[in-house]
């Protein structure tokens, strides 16, 4: 799995002084940083993925650069790829990061409770 290792200390350091609770793991073709045990952004070879609020879905996906994830061929709702392109300036990507953030806060955990 490669992911883009530039984009990855930039997202790193960003979230980082954002949120405390934070662990990096391996998935969807990149590294994934879960947010309060929460898969909050992952970064992949020219791209980063975000977890949104759903209901922004018509406003997320008509910007440049933006579209959805799609995984075995069905659209997954909350879930958006952002292009590299649109990620080269500081406020660029924290844009896209304090969105996933927002969100990580209301968003459900995937982790199964005991």
């Amino acid at each position: 799995m490669s992911f883009n290792e530039k984009m990855a200390d930039r997202v790193r350091e960003m979230i980082a002084a954002a949120e405390s609770n934070v662990e990096e793991k391996r998935m969807f073709s990149g590294l994934c940083f879960m947010v309060n045990d929460k898969m909050c952004v992952a970064v992949r070879a020219d791209s980063i993925m975000v977890r949104l609020d759903p209901v922004m879905f018509e406003e997320i996906v008509g910007k440049e650069g933006v579209g959805p994830m799609v995984h075995h061929g069905r659209e997954m709702k909350g879930y958006f790829f952002v292009d590299e392109e649109v990620l080269k300036t500081k406020k660029q990507l924290a844009y896209w990061l304090d969105l996933a953030l927002d969100y990580n806060k209301f968003a459900k955990s995937s982790k199964k409770k005991k």
